[in-house]
């Protein structure tokens, strides 16, 4: 009788367990593994910012992804680079996390590479580079000088 009883339990408890299941996170996991982005692609990050007076709004990163890491894991993570400003800022973003929205897509590129870290160095030589250098013959009193005159595009290079 004592059999019966026991084999009973397990039956209902497996039951039970068979019907529910427990969410550790409001974020849509599966939705996350099967966004498809990768390095080169250019996305927008929609993150959850609390402001002061309690209120959460919504402000968008977007930029280039650099790297993604860890794959599909719990803790993966891909960083995403923009220019704002003239300056490059790059942000890690957590794949899973609570305090992002929702990620798009904006962009799709082939790259040859899984880490693009080269494009930091390369958005400084483009800079450089639209730098036009112009000498100009400058006379002062009785003599001739020449003057390196740098002078900017107004164009911002975006990497």
């Amino acid at each position: 009788m004592l059999n019966a009883y026991f084999y009973d339990s397990i039956s209902l408890l497996s039951a039970i367990s068979m019907k529910t299941t427990i969410t550790f996170t409001p974020v849509d996991i599966e939705a996350r593994k099967a966004l498809d982005f990768s390095s080169g692609d250019v996305v927008r990050v929609w993150n959850k910012i609390t402001e002061a007076n309690g209120k959460t709004r919504l402000q968008a990163f977007e930029g280039m992804v650099l790297a993604r890491k860890h794959g599909t894991e719990i803790g993966a993570t891909f960083t995403v680079r923009r220019v704002a400003s003239g300056v490059g800022v790059e942000r890690v973003f957590p794949l899973f996390s609570v305090m992002i929205d929702k990620i798009e897509v904006v962009r799709h590129s082939r790259t040859r590479r899984s880490k693009l870290y080269y494009v930091r160095d390369k958005a400084i030589r483009d800079v450089r580079r639209k730098l036009k250098k112009d000498v100009r013959v400058v006379k002062k009193g009785s003599a001739t000088t020449t003057e390196a005159v740098v002078e900017e595009t107004p164009e911002e290079v975006t990497a």
